[in-house]
């Protein structure tokens, strides 16, 4: 019933959220809340294990849910769930390819998917950000102001940002910056 569930819940994903793997998120969001999977913060850290992986976001998070709901069984029907709608759709314009090319209807479809896609990710990026930086249930069990932040992670943020507006690091290669990530998350553990 599981193996079901994760791949209906992730064909429901593939067909609605476009415009690539952050749009996902206020999915995995809902599907996270009303299936008990994984929580906000197992969220978090799916995104960062997902963006720093090689391949698709969505798919490599349709991949780690599936495994953490049911093991290697689930990451294969979550992310052939992902998958299916994608594969389904390309095969359904392929088929009508000529006349969709000058259909006006089908143009003024994609231009009004734009702001949504656009939305989508934008909700996905302040998501992240408030599940990053803030810690709402510290604060809702001490009360204290202080206990609403994440100073580690609000740190963390700004060493980026001012390092990333030096001209020499900018250069660098992207691996450069996954590494860097990877040794400052183990030891922000300590």
């Amino acid at each position: 019933m599981t193996l079901l569930r994760l791949f209906f819940e992730f064909f429901k994903t593939g067909l609605f959220s476009i415009g690539g793997g952050l749009a996902t998120i206020p999915f995995l969001q809902r599907m996270g809340e009303s299936t008990g999977w994984f929580s906000a913060q197992d969220l978090a850290g799916m995104i960062a294990v997902s963006e720093s992986t090689p391949g698709p976001m969505g798919v490599n998070m349709a991949t780690y849910v599936g495994f953490h709901a049911a093991g290697p069984a689930g990451a294969v029907v979550a992310t052939l769930g992902l998958i299916c709608p994608s594969i389904l759709v390309i095969l359904v314009i392929a088929r009508f390819l000529q006349a969709f090319r000058q259909s006006r209807a089908v143009d003024a479809v994609f231009y009004g998917l734009r702001p949504a896609s656009t939305g989508l990710i934008a909700a996905a990026g302040v998501s992240v950000a408030l599940i990053s930086l803030l810690n709402v249930d510290a604060w809702r069990l001490s009360g204290l102001f202080g206990d609403l932040f994440q100073w580690k992670s609000i740190v963390l943020a700004a060493a980026v940002f001012v390092c990333l507006q030096m001209k020499p690091l900018k250069k660098l290669h992207p691996i450069v910056f996954i590494a860097a990530s990877a040794a400052a998350g183990i030891l922000f553990q300590f």
